[in-house]
């Protein structure tokens, strides 16, 4: 029997590739859509998200979703998109032949237990394999420290939920963030404050302000090649934030997401200057290998572990086994290295070509400033410039572009941008990309001086 978000997303659909939702055209509200087809609101958010992910609407905060992408059936398969949005791996880069192998002899290797329940924990076998693993990156734990989750989405969220031994209840996140972690605090309604973060970091008297006059659980933070920024802090700013931390017995919850990508053997995590046990680390396997795995490790301090084991085993009891044996034997046999080696330069030679080409093309006053590696950088705009006009142009363009709208607290002050990943773009269409970005943003400069620009007509 389809859920009821399953019916309403078919009967959306139908409407968006039939033309009877035409492009650009808003649709029902979420209230006017629960309405209409007699669902909760909750139903008629998950049809929404779900076709927002099929790339056939797109959100505008304070507005409302949109048509995009209006073709008949089986025609999209053969366009050809440049897509900047997306966040996961593409097809050609997922190792499935080394995973499937690896899937295959763990299910020689450990099949009566691998169909049972089994630690909340993890495998122990896992969590020493990646204790050797989280050592390269200058973690050091032991396998009693190491918990293995269904992705880094459900540590933020356990994390999120469950009380601190220092009896603290806020949550002090960087602002713009990681969309994921504010959507699971605003879902749990923890109380949340926002500093700005900036490509060269944040202020560190401001965070000490923070620290001392807040009620702060932790500090939720993305040091290393930041979601949606692409920047990273100095050592000088990870060791100033270890210390505050101490200072006032605040948690510091780092995601290291992209731990892999990194190209300076020198930059450490914040974890690796935390000598007081309130450094959290979490780690993802998801922009390496393959996402639908849902596989992240989380390296908590002894004073946290008891309460997150008992949070975890009450969300799932345990992480995927068959999943976890093949990780396993994929980091022993050295597979995950030569494959991290290979997107990490993949990856790299991207970013760089992203940063000469936006210098290139791009015409003043707009600026996008890369970091150093990773798979994410910020496209400053003017505010006079719509997102909405910017965004649904470029999709009439068969170009992919998202706003960084969603990665801000509501209350808190936003800069008018995109998120550019490269991710799923070669060196060409990353050229071709920002040259069509170029073209839209220059007629849309002129397109003020004429008076108010009506983007129906570009479409």
């Amino acid at each position: 029997m389809e859920n009821k978000y399953e019916i309403v997303k078919a009967l959306l659909k139908e409407q968006l590739l039939s033309s009877a939702i035409k492009p650009g055209e808003r649709l029902p509200s979420i209230r006017a859509a629960s309405e209409l087809w007699s669902c909760s609101k909750n139903t008629a958010i998950r049809a929404y998200q779900e076709l927002e992910k099929e790339h056939l609407i797109y959100s505008v905060p304070k507005s409302g979703y949109y048509a995009v992408l209006r073709s008949p059936q089986g025609k999209e398969q053969g366009e050809e998109w440049i897509d900047f949005s997306s966040a996961s791996p593409a097809a050609d880069v997922m190792p499935y032949k080394d995973f499937q192998h690896c899937l295959n002899r763990a299910i020689e290797l450990y099949e009566d237990h691998l169909f049972s329940y089994s630690d909340p924990q993890g495998f122990f076998t896992l969590r020493r394999a990646l204790e050797g693993h989280l050592a390269k990156s200058q973690v050091f734990a032991a396998p009693s420290q190491i918990c293995v989750v269904s992705g880094a989405q459900q540590a933020l969220h356990l994390l999120a939920s469950m009380p601190f031994p220092n009896g603290k209840s806020a949550v002090l996140v960087e602002q713009p963030t990681f969309s994921g972690m504010l959507r699971s605090l605003d879902l749990m309604g923890v109380t949340v404050l926002g500093i700005e973060r900036t490509m060269d970091g944040i202020d560190l008297d401001e965070l000490e302000r923070h620290f001392r006059n807040n009620h702060i659980k932790f500090f939720y933070t993305v040091p290393r090649f930041h979601n949606p920024l692409g920047a990273s802090y100095t050592t000088e700013q990870k060791k100033r934030i270890a210390k505050l931390a101490k200072q006032y017995d605040v948690y510091i919850l780092e995601d290291d997401y992209l731990a892999d990508m990194e190209t300076d053997g020198k930059a450490d995590p914040i974890y690796s200057y935390d000598d007081a046990g309130k450094a959290i680390y979490v780690k993802s396997f998801s922009k390496i290998m393959l996402p639908g795995l849902r596989l992240a490790t989380v390296v908590l301090p002894a004073s946290l572990m008891e309460t997150f084991r008992l949070f975890k085993a009450s969300s799932d009891s345990s992480t995927a086994a068959l999943s976890q044996a093949a990780l396993e034997l994929y980091l022993n046999c050295g597979m995950y290295d030569h494959h991290a080696s290979l997107v990490r330069e993949r990856y790299t030679m991207r970013m760089q070509k992203l940063a000469e080409c936006a210098e290139r093309l791009l015409p003043p006053p707009f600026h996008l400033r890369t970091g150093r590696g990773g798979i994410f950088s910020r496209l400053v705009l003017p505010q006079e410039i719509s997102l909405h006009d910017l965004i649904t142009a470029l999709h009439s363009q068969k170009v992919r572009v998202v706003s960084t709208e969603h990665n801000y607290l509501r209350t808190f002050p936003r800069e008018n941008g995109l998120r550019l990943s490269i991710i799923q773009t070669d060196p060409a269409k990353v050229e071709k990309g920002i040259g069509m970005i170029a073209d839209t943003l220059s007629e849309l400069q002129s397109s003020q001086t004429r008076g108010r620009h009506n983007i129906m007509n570009w479409i």
